[in-house]
């Protein structure tokens, strides 16, 4: 598919990745539906996953439609591209049965909808909490859910840490096979089978990732469970709380005028 945005934006990613020595190794990906519409979930570890689960559509000669915060669509740079490549902005802050409703008008019209259930950026790099869009979504529209799991990308740019693109980087990137939620099912009880295949496809992410250490004290990406110096899921959900409740009393001020 060639659109007059996103080809050329897809062109220029994979020019630059390709001059920064970044290599890819995907699997899978004869699991992306051809035709028809799709839920694709992904896990968030860096701010690149919406370029690089993109990729992981390309085999099957198609374009991910991705759900991103609306933030992203004010910028006076990416606004106009995301717009143009047809991505759908989320109000976290209110507006969310808007950007849902777009979701499923795209799914029903054949678009695969790229969501990631975490909502924001996991900094153990482990899977957190899913919410439960995704499922309800692939139920509504009747279409099947495409879970994708990425590992590398935090090494090169992600949250609280300096952008790095090292070149010779290794990105994983392992599609799951495609399944169907019965549409009567339980949101909860799918969200949690999505989240149990996501997991098994993260253990051979991270099992077949080629990149090692550049040294003793490089293992900050690395999981505490796999022996890195990443926090816990427990210890990373304490800090987003504290900047979570840091952000609101910003915008309680701002509001009020204080």
């Amino acid at each position: 598919m060639v659109e007059s945005t996103y080809t050329p934006v897809l062109a220029v990613s994979r020019l630059g990745f390709f001059l920064l020595g970044i290599r890819f190794h995907v699997t899978g990906a004869e699991h992306v539906p051809k035709s028809g519409g799709a839920v694709m979930t992904l896990n968030h570890i860096s701010y690149l996953d919406f370029t690089f689960g993109g990729l992981a559509a390309r085999p099957a000669k198609r374009l991910v439609r991705f759900m991103a915060k609306k933030e992203v669509f004010d910028h006076k740079v990416s606004g106009p591209l995301m717009r143009g490549m047809k991505h759908i902005p989320v109000d976290r802050y209110g507006g969310g049965a808007e950007s849902y409703q777009a979701a499923i008008k795209a799914l029903t019209s054949g678009e695969i909808v790229g969501v990631f259930p975490e909502a924001t950026i996991s900094t153990s790099y482990e899977l957190k909490d899913f919410k439960s869009g995704a499922a309800r979504m692939a139920m509504e529209a009747g279409v099947p859910i495409v879970p994708v799991v990425m590992w590398g990308g935090q090494r090169i740019m992600t949250k609280g840490r300096r952008r790095d693109p090292t070149r010779g980087t290794h990105v994983r990137i392992v599609v799951g096979e495609q399944f169907f939620p019965d549409p009567t099912a339980d949101p909860v009880a799918v969200t949690a089978e999505l989240k149990a295949r996501m997991s098994v496809l993260l253990d051979e992410a991270q099992a077949t990732y080629a990149g090692k250490p550049r040294s003793p004290e490089d293992t900050w990406w690395i999981p505490a469970r796999l022996g890195g110096t990443a926090p816990t899921l427990e210890q990373a959900a304490v800090r987003s709380a504290e900047v979570n409740a840091a952000r609101a009393a910003r915008r309680a001020a701002k509001d009020t005028g204080a």
